[in-house]
């Protein structure tokens, strides 16, 4: 009885931790940018200060948030559907999928909106989302560290793909925007697709139990009466959410999905249902990271947060792969 309140005790102060650095991480990216905000007068509807904080500084912060807290939790559960720890909407091809959506959007609906667009890549991303777990269903040997070098494969395939319909039809460098990750163009008025990603989170707080035993295969969550199919469907269709709303309002957001789920295994072991705000919170808190630094390195001038992301996603990558493929053969 202590060992379970002592471990709740523990749980609890982590996530309260991670909610005290949020809030810090959230303060700093709301004051700082290249024009600096006067605090006397935000509170003013006619001042600049209050423009910038309205118009541009709240819609960023907020996207980077739920950008963080989606991207993050869709890694998790990609990686419990598919029962390995280097799956991720960015190495199962399902960011590779949304962006196939936007270029067949471009390409042969002239007069599309925005919100077509998010339809076609949520459909692209999902159909990939699929083809990928086809194939991972008939593998015979799913060794840990070939699934997601498949994963990889088949985005580079739908990437390829892309790129050709891109040079195709001539707009290869209007499709860059969503090739490169960057909340430099948010504002208001161009970010509330992002919300979609709202909805897809609430269906992943749902059906977190179910998750959890859907981890342990098809057969054992057949004999505790869940219906293993349906899961995994709704685990792929919140991650083709996720990533066709993240891709339409940011652009690609690499690795983020995969590095954060496998941070918070490492300290608080692996069970979706407990873990589920642990990983969105300490997703909102790594991206906010990134963002500030992007607006460092170079300012007064901006950095797309694709790379900062991607520098450091890479190298949490290599590690987890040369970690865990050690633990596999040693």
């Amino acid at each position: 009885m202590k060992t379970i309140t002592k471990e709740k005790q523990i749980n609890g102060l982590r996530k309260g931790l991670l909610i005290f650095l949020t809030l810090i991480l959230i303060g700093i990216s709301i004051a700082f940018g290249s024009e600096k905000l006067n605090w006397n007068e935000v509170f003013d509807q006619t001042s600049f200060s209050h423009v910038i904080l309205v118009n541009s500084r709240l819609p960023r912060t907020l996207s980077i948030l739920i950008s963080g807290f989606g991207i993050s939790i869709a890694g998790l559960i990609f990686q419990q559907i598919s029962q390995n720890k280097f799956v991720s909407p960015t190495t199962a091809g399902s960011v590779s999928g949304a962006q196939l959506g936007v270029a067949l959007s471009m390409a042969f609906i002239p007069t599309r909106s925005t919100a077509v667009m998010m339809g076609m890549a949520f459909v692209s991303s999902l159909m990939v989302s699929f083809i990928f777990m086809g194939i991972l269903k008939r593998l015979k040997f799913k060794e840990l560290v070939y699934v997601p070098l498949l994963g990889l494969m088949l985005g580079s395939l739908v990437t390829s793909i892309t790129t050709f319909i891109a040079y195709k039809f001539n707009f290869l460098q209007a499709l860059q925007g969503w090739f490169y990750g960057s909340f430099s163009l948010v504002i208001a008025g161009r970010f509330e697709l992002i919300y979609f990603v709202i909805v897809a989170l609430v269906l992943a707080f749902a059906y977190a139990k179910a998750f959890t035993i859907a981890s342990v295969g098809e057969s054992f969550a057949t004999n505790l009466g869940v219906n293993y199919q349906k899961i995994v469907n709704v685990g792929l269709i919140i991650t083709a959410v996720v990533s066709a709303s993240v891709v339409i309002v940011v652009g690609s957001i690499p690795f983020l999905g995969l590095v954060i789920p496998n941070i918070v295994t490492l300290y608080a072991g692996d069970h979706l249902e407990k873990n589920i705000l642990d990983v969105g919170l300490l997703g909102m808190s790594m991206l906010l990271i990134c963002d500030i630094l992007s607006r460092l390195l170079i300012y007064p001038y901006e950095l797309p947060i694709a790379l900062v992301v991607g520098v450091l996603g890479t190298g949490g990558f290599l590690l987890l792969l040369l970690g865990k493929g050690a633990k596999v053969h040693g």
